[in-house]
């Protein structure tokens, strides 16, 4: 770009920001420093533009600027190039033109880590370890997964020509995809659990999420003797307000508060209330949440326990109270901006982090106990603002150990799993397939020469009081015993291999399964260890211990199994 067309620039966004800081007048008592500042970053700009050792790229520096600005509010306001604008617009869609697979790097290259059922990779028979060499005859070695992603999104009709490599077939071979509009569903799946208990997870807040939660209860209640409903929010980051408003008013009645905002601006003022007569507001209800489950997650959650109409059971939720506008920009780029904190029925705002405020290292906090307000439910239960929404039973949540995490980072279950459902063509049902122990001792055989080293918390430890006792001189008069317990400490580790059968059985069935039954079938396949389900029946099931927690007869419970 030459110098006569940067400066126009350079004059055009001096004239843009002066007049939008001109429209400030009256709004802002700082409308000086505005209009100074605004002079200084342009005046900058040319003379950047002018003196800069090597040539700059107008485009990427002003983009540098406008994400180092807004990464000094919050990590929710952002800018939208006019590149990405389509992939913002499945976050409230659920919709785009592609492919439809799950990809994640492996070394240098890309692979699918998991088809959808019956979209475009699936029907043209791509399958999860397929390697990605090419992409329209340019080589995709060294390229990140959004950059392959871009590519392979496109207009649906479309085609795109892909070079796979396969693990058990020697030569790459060509395919040719046509791209499709991709919806993800936002109910991978609902049934009944047993004879009297249904089930629906809901992974998304798109738009129709509330019609298709109702219709997915409305078929388990009118299809079976249904005496209670689980609804699964874990891992959920939300979505659209109004139809986590939606989703709520299928079991709460009309007229009822689900959630207010409030913002700076009196247009950002709004109360939303279920508009709607209940499908069912009598049958016992449990929502599950996760650390993972925020924004309109914790609207639905909160919502549910602050009217005392059900029973959250999981783990305490993400703490998201921001809401969110996108808002267009010149050229057809966007801003996506917080423009308000929302607050649940009983007053509250669930936002965990204050990026209000900051330490001296630029770094925000969470909000600190001396703040946290208690809140009354319907009922009278006692709640808390400032940190999500805890669980009226929270059950403590299973941690990988060090062998699996190793093994789950370094591919090894995927990899296996590749190559056992290369050598099977199928397995038994979702719900009935298990690890055989000649399946797992086949697991231990694969990964024997393969390299999952890591480090226990013992070796860690070990290490420090080595150094911390050579640095004091100690060393020597103990190197016998260290050694002695060091060893017995490699010795303890050999065995991780049979000491978490039982947890590295339950993550390779999970890899196995997708590659049969895809996102459906881990679904079915977690039910019969899940914990947090297993404790939602059991209350739904004993009428009077769901009755004695809505009714603050019985305190916030943790379990621990």
């Amino acid at each position: 770009m030459n110098y006569k067309s940067i400066t126009s620039i350079s004059r055009f966004f001096l004239v843009l920001l002066v007049l939008n800081s001109v429209i400030l007048i009256g709004q802002n008592s700082n409308n000086f420093e505005i209009s100074k500042n605004l002079d200084i970053y342009t005046t900058l700009f040319k003379k950047l533009n002018t003196n800069y050792v090597d040539d700059i790229s107008a485009g990427e520096l002003i983009k540098t600027g406008i994400d180092a600005m807004l990464e000094s509010l919050d990590p929710y306001t952002v800018y939208i190039p006019e590149s990405e604008v389509e992939d913002y617009k499945f976050i409230t869609t659920g919709q785009y033109g592609g492919i439809g697979a799950l990809i994640q790097k492996q070394g240098d290259y890309i692979v699918i880590a998991e088809p959808y059922e019956d979209k475009p990779a699936h029907t043209a028979g791509l399958k999860a370890g397929d390697k990605i060499l090419e992409i329209e005859g340019k080589s995709t070695e060294g390229k990140s997964t959004s950059d392959v992603s871009a590519i392979l999104k496109g207009q649906p009709g479309s085609s795109v020509n892909v070079l796979i490599s396969r693990d058990g077939i020697d030569d790459p071979f060509e395919m040719e995809l046509t791209r499709e509009n991709i919806k993800i569903d936002n109910i991978p799946y609902y049934g009944m659990l047993n004879n009297r208990v249904g089930y629906i997870k809901l992974t998304g807040f798109t738009q129709k999420a509330g019609k298709e939660v109702k219709d997915a209860f409305i078929d388990l209640r009118d299809n079976n003797d249904l005496k209670g409903i689980i609804l699964d929010l874990r891992g959920n980051g939300g979505g659209l307000l109004q139809e986590a408003v939606n989703i709520t008013n299928i079991f709460v009645d009309k007229g009822e508060v689900v959630v207010s905002t409030k913002g700076k601006l009196p247009n950002k003022n709004n109360t939303y209330r279920t508009m709607n007569v209940a499908v069912d507001k009598e049958i016992p209800l449990v929502v599950l949440v996760d650390n993972s489950s925020a924004s309109a997650s914790e609207i639905v959650g909160g919502a549910i326990q602050d009217l005392d109409r059900g029973v959250i059971i999981g783990q305490r939720t993400f703490g998201k109270g921001l809401v969110q506008n996108v808002m267009p920009l010149s050229y057809n780029s966007q801003a996506k901006i917080t423009v308000a904190k929302y607050y649940i029925p009983s007053g509250r705002c669930i936002q965990a982090i204050d990026y209000s405020h900051k330490d001296k290292n630029g770094d925000s906090k969470r909000i600190p106990d001396s703040l946290i307000t208690a809140y009354k439910t319907k009922n009278g239960r006692t709640v808390f603002d400032g940190e999500g929404i805890e669980p009226d039973i929270e059950i403590e949540l299973d941690k990988l150990s060090n062998i699996s995490y190793s093994l789950f980072t370094k591919f090894l279950f995927f990899d296996y799993a590749t190559r056992f459902a290369r050598e099977n063509s199928e397995i038994a049902p979702a719900d009935e397939f298990r690890i055989s122990d000649d399946i797992y001792n086949d697991f231990v055989a694969y990964i024997s020469d393969k390299d999952y080293e890591y480090t226990t918390k013992c070796e860690e430890t070990l290490d420090k009081l080595k150094k911390y006792a050579e640095d004091e001189k100690y060393f020597e008069s103990i190197k016998t015993e260290f050694e002695t317990l060091s060893q017995k400490v490699k010795d303890n580790k050999q065995n991780d291999i049979e000491m978490h059968k039982d947890e590295i059985k339950r993550v390779l069935l999970f890899e196995i399964i997708s590659r049969y039954y895809y996102q459906k079938g881990k679904i079915i396949s977690s039910f019969s260890d899940d914990k947090d389900i297993a404790k939602a029946i059991e209350i739904i099931e004993e009428q009077d211990s769901y009755l004695a927690i809505l009714d603050g007869k019985i305190s916030s419970d943790k379990e621990n199994q």
